[in-house]
């Protein structure tokens, strides 16, 4: 009986760990992360602090698991045996029940800060959800991620006591890095897609145009966080700037040269976005 009783809680973690996966967690987790880091230094505090990074964790939850409910048979024909759906490890079904349930959270999950941040963070649940169906095989593929990571700074600024207006340079700022990552997103999966029919904006630009596009994305989205806030921009400012044009160069470098799937330049889009969060957090001028 105990046997018994272990082979399930063996199974049971065996496909949580495997739900887990499916929802993408590492970039899901690096912008939740970065969102509530941005929320603290924002001036969140206490239960607040949690509330962003559920309401944001949702979101990230949402995409991803209907990301891969959505791609199911395309990834079985590609031979993804790295998506657990794809390998039998964790059902179609339950992945889709678990992004439905993450999409529907999102709107409860904006309430405690009041209505209008209920709105801005829905849009991003929206927003990134139409990237999964119907955009992301056509030329907009791009439009959710700017639309989608320019409203999630602005909702952390919005949900602030007194709701105030998110400023400019940080919607753009937040846009320019969603640009940025969605090209550098699809890189490693390049060649994937291809074979089973989707074709987005960074199909049509290839390898290099992608490439290409992720870095200047970048690194405005750099500058704009640097030089955009009012007064001079500060050490950390110079230094992030600093970090970006050496962290993005390596990483197309060593995206150039990598022999399999290349992750390196996606990998290096995660760094830039966490540095150019601790920048704003360190820097004080969010609002």
């Amino acid at each position: 009986m105990a046997c018994i009783r272990h082979n399930h809680h063996t199974a049971f973690m065996s496909r949580a760990l495997a739900l887990i996966k499916s929802s993408h967690p590492e970039p899901g987790g690096a912008v939740t992360v970065a969102m509530t880091l941005l929320a603290i230094g924002a001036g969140h505090r206490g239960w607040a602090i949690l509330g962003v990074f559920l309401a944001v964790g949702a979101t990230q939850l949402a995409v991803g698991w209907v990301n891969d409910w959505l791609d199911a048979d395309r990834d079985r024909r590609a031979g993804r045996t790295d998506k657990p759906v794809a390998s039998g490890a964790v059902s179609r079904r339950t992945v889709g029940v678990a992004g439905l349930i993450a999409a529907l959270a999102i709107p409860f999950l904006g309430l405690p800060f009041g209505w209008g941040p209920t709105i801005v963070i829905s849009l991003v649940g929206v927003f990134a959800l139409l990237y999964d169906w119907p955009l992301k095989s056509t030329v907009f593929s791009v439009v959710p991620y700017l639309v989608a990571f320019g409203l999630l700074p602005a909702f952390v600024v919005v949900a602030l006591p007194g709701n105030p207006a998110p400023p400019a340079w940080l919607v753009a700022a937040g846009a320019l890095l969603g640009g940025g990552a969605h090209f550098a997103n699809v890189l490693p999966d390049l060649a994937d897609d291809a074979r089973t029919g989707v074709r987005g904006l960074p199909h049509v630009l290839g390898a290099t145009g992608s490439t290409i596009a992720a870095a200047v994305l970048l690194l405005a989205a750099t500058l704009t966080l640097v030089f955009g806030p009012p007064g001079p921009p500060s050490w950390a400012g110079w230094a992030a700037a600093c970090a970006c044009v050496v962290v993005l160069p390596l990483g197309w470098y060593a995206t150039t040269r990598a022999s399999g799937r290349a992750v390196a330049m996606f990998r290096a889009v995660i760094v830039v976005a966490l540095i150019d969060v601790l920048l704003l957090i360190f820097s004080g001028r969010v609002v």
